[in-house]
């Protein structure tokens, strides 16, 4: 009972807030909607993009994957902070300059229209059948878990799980729905500092345990009882090699953090320049921080279980913090959690549907679309993706690797092709439309033919470094023949303050050192 009213009492604060900071706005305009008004500030951007990316496929997913693999899987998170560092450095202000709302919109400029239609549609469908399912059913395996919902409706497991997602979905989806970006970026705020403090009580309260009241002893015991699963540098037939690093990880990350709708969305609908190198940079930080969250639980799970859960790993997080959170606290983080699965799902619908509205239907259904309709259509647009994504969900069940490492797997369908195209047209001038549209269709088929129909017997990162490259030689060669024509990527109108964070050389050299520091101090030959 404990654990219910503390959950219901956390989630009803969020929601409170939210209402609260939003009761006098209005979603008159795509810029209110999508981009918060252009309102955000640092510490707003920094807490929604770190919870749009930390959510239950993290908690779950990759806890699972450390307490079977170890600390090696801390790649995805630390390379983060240096293509937070570009990001900032480079990405946004051009962004800005620009005064863009979508991604797309930049392809077409640089590019061509129909670039940007086929670049928005893979990106809508890449939400809904990847990202999204998978986010609803690890938020359900968490949640199931803690609440014991199948055994208090007296149903399946699965029946449990199931009903579970729907309800998530539904509540999700009113976020997105009825609030836009700002109200994602607001109730993420709280969430995302309350999934800090609870992601980090979990360890902090379970090495206390083991230390008996010690967290270094315990730290030291749950080194000393696998010393192996503390090594940042994987081996080669590992689940992450040390190699991906300079092949496909560092063009993954870049795209992932400097090019991607649902992350740069914050960034985009900052107040300024400052602000919005401030969001990106205090992400880099936060970033840096979050294997304590997601990646130490899941070794700490391996000193409690031992390899018993290694053919269920993803449930040792939530074996772990009914283990040792005290009642009252279960229900707190069960809320954080459900606020971290709600903010990711919301977040994706959101820049689904401005994708969808500004790259889909002003260009080619209705290009005298008023204001208000364009709000009216992204609110019908997230609706219909999340019935899609909550009848998708149980779909992604039973991953041989686990629920991370398959969505890292289908990530890499659009995110190397996308980025590809994109860092052609930043950097090689020379890039035609016809180039990239050849590269696109190219790294798509090459990627599925290799990874999931011949499944070639090469790391699937390495296989997005080999398609980058052949993307690139592609480009040239359709280049060669078909060279461009026409394009600008110049700003149409300078609607905020450019003016640079004093700061933010300063803390992207202090990232970068510290990001090399933590793979010479944690590897081991």
């Amino acid at each position: 009972m404990l654990t219910v009213v503390t959950f219901i009492g956390f989630t009803a604060f969020v929601a409170f807030y939210a209402w609260f900071k939003l009761r006098k706005d209005k979603m008159n305009s795509s810029d209110d909607y999508f981009l918060g008004g252009r309102s955000l500030t640092g510490i707003v951007i920094a807490g929604s993009m770190l919870l749009t990316n930390i959510s239950t496929e993290h908690l779950i997913g990759m806890n699972g994957s450390s307490y079977k693999n170890g600390f090696i899987i801390i790649g995805w998170e630390v390379t983060s902070a240096l293509a937070l560092v570009v990001a900032a450095i480079y990405f946004i202000p051009k962004y800005l300059r620009m005064g863009l709302t979508t991604i797309p919109e930049y392809l077409e400029k640089r590019f061509d229209g129909t670039t940007r239609s086929f670049i928005a549609l893979f990106l809508v469908v890449s939400f809904v059948f990847t990202l999204l399912p998978i986010v609803l059913y690890t938020g359900a395996i968490n949640l199931e878990s803690i609440f014991n919902i199948s055994e208090v409706l007296e149903v399946s497991k699965a029946q449990g799980l199931w009903i579970t997602v729907v309800a998530i979905g539904v509540i999700g989806s009113f976020y997105a729905i009825f609030g836009g970006l700002k109200a994602v970026a607001v109730s993420d705020t709280i969430n995302g500092y309350g999934l800090l403090i609870g992601g980090m009580l979990v360890p902090i309260i379970a090495l206390l345990s083991i230390g008996d009241g010690n967290v270094m002893a315990g730290l030291t015991k749950v080194f000393e009882h696998a010393p192996e699963k503390f090594n940042v540098v994987g081996a080669k037939d590992s689940v992450m090699p040390f190699g991906v690093l300079f092949t496909g990880l560092i063009i993954n990350q870049l795209y992932f953090w400097g090019m991607n709708q649902t992350i740069i969305q914050r960034a985009l609908g900052a107040k300024n320049l400052k602000e919005a190198q401030k969001g990106l940079l205090f992400t880099g930080v936060l970033k840096i921080l979050v294997p304590i969250i997601i990646v130490l639980p899941g070794v700490i799970g391996f000193y409690y279980f031992g390899d018993s859960m290694y053919e269920n790993q993803d449930h040792i997080y939530p074996a772990l913090i009914k283990k040792v959170l005290p009642l009252w606290m279960v229900g707190f983080f069960a809320a954080v959690v459900m606020g971290a699965v709600l903010s990711t799902f919301n977040s994706v619908l959101n820049s689904a549907a401005t994708i969808f509205s500004i790259d889909v239907y002003k260009r080619h259904i209705k290009k005298d679309a008023t204001e208000k309709r364009l709000v009216w259509i992204g609110r019908a647009t997230s609706s219909i993706l999340a019935i899609f994504a909550i009848l998708s969900a149980p779909l992604v069940a039973g991953a041989p690797d686990g629920l991370y490492q398959l969505l890292q797997q289908l990530n890499g369908i659009f995110f190397i092709p996308v980025a590809s195209i994109m860092l052609a047209g930043f950097f090689l001038k020379s890039i035609s439309a016809t180039g990239a549209k050849a590269a696109l269709f190219f790294g798509l088929s090459f990627y599925i033919i290799t990874t999931f129909i011949l499944k070639v017997d090469i790391h699937f990162i390495h296989i997005w470094g080999i398609e980058f490259v052949l993307n690139m030689i592609i480009m040239f060669a359709v280049s060669y023949y078909y060279p461009r024509k026409t394009f600008t990527d110049k700003a149409d109108a300078i609607k905020i303050d450019m003016k640079s964070w004093k700061y933010a050389k300063h803390l992207s050299i202090a990232l970068v050192i510290i990001t090399i520091l933590i793979y010479i101090l944690l590897g081991q030959n």
